[in-house]
């Protein structure tokens, strides 16, 4: 068996966040920055998988059997890391068993290109490479084993912005034309903690709110956003968003819960609460940030592919 290496790129969700699990357009960037998942001949009947940080250092490592694997064997002794990625690898011996029943064995490495806890993409990279490798429907993959929309998939197969929405269950994307002339006007900081795109989704569903309204509002704005010209027009729009999402989701806003006093928006992506935020602000908003103790602040050209 030769060697096969497969790429994914991460994902920021602009707009749409949670509400796109009800039906909602959302505009979704693929980042410069994603994971690669490389394969070789084993044995034993088993795969001996280790996973990267983008430090070089193994954050996860572990023996899995067939066995295991086939009977869905996760247990409450194991790491919730390998429970994870057994319920991953058995829906996708469900869509394709030959991986399984006519191997030796494998030798299996992931690579970040960004910190894992940045919260870009490490499960939806992972889960489009097994895809990718096995030749299977990685929107039903990650249906199966993860849940979330799949948005995140969307972007890790495109190289280029989309609006993505599910619509009759089913998800359907477009790549847009989203290269915004006020780019340097955004940042995106990372709020120094990771969030669990899992937990956050469940939460929303709890609160079971009637978002039919919400959804036709949030779609204007994803559809605004592609068209403004103005990085005041799209302050605006974010802001809005911001406002219609805080309501839904009876939160504060990140800006009136962290940065009340920035002179410029600052806007949430994906889960709140975690992971980047995505800033719009006339002057460079390095040093505001980086006084407030977040220091990883990237603009949108390190950022966006």
């Amino acid at each position: 068996m030769q060697e096969q290496i497969f790429y994914s790129n991460g994902k920021l969700l602009l707009t749409g966040e949670y509400v796109v699990l009800d039906g909602a357009q959302a505009l979704a960037v693929p980042t410069k920055f994603g994971q690669n998942l490389i394969i070789n001949q084993g044995k034993n009947k088993q795969i001996n998988w280790k996973s990267y940080d983008s430090d070089k250092s193994i954050w996860f490592e572990d023996v899995l059997s067939f066995k295991e694997i086939t009977n869905k064997q996760t247990q409450e002794t194991n790491s919730k890391i390998k429970n994870t990625l057994l319920e991953i690898l058995y829906q996708a011996y469900v869509q394709n068993p030959t991986f399984i029943e006519k191997s030796s064995g494998y030798e299996i490495k992931t690579h970040l290109t960004f910190p894992r806890l940045w919260g870009l993409g490490t499960s939806s990279t992972l889960i489009n490479n097994i895809a990718h490798w096995l030749q299977i429907d990685a929107f039903q993959l990650i249906k199966e084993s993860f849940g979330g929309s799949g948005y995140d998939v969307a972007c890790a197969q495109n190289n280029k912005p989309i609006i993505y929405a599910i619509e009759a269950n089913k998800p359907k994307y477009e790549i847009v034309d989203f290269n915004p002339l006020f780019k340097e006007n955004i940042h995106f900081v990372y709020l120094n903690q990771k969030q669990s795109s899992k937990s956050a989704i469940s939460n929303y569903i709890t609160k079971q709110h009637k978002v039919d309204k919400v959804i036709s509002k949030i779609n204007n704005i994803t559809q605004e956003a592609l068209k403004v010209t103005e990085g005041r027009d799209f302050a605006l729009l974010m802001e809005k968003h911001q406002a219609i999402m805080s309501d839904v989701l009876e939160t504060e806003t990140v800006k009136e819960m962290l940065f009340p006093d920035f002179k410029g928006v600052v806007k949430s992506l994906g889960a709140w609460g975690g992971d980047f935020v995505m800033v719009l602000s006339k002057d460079n908003p390095k040093d505001y940030f980086i006084q407030k103790g977040y220091t990883t602040i990237l603009t949108y050209e390190e950022m966006v592919l």
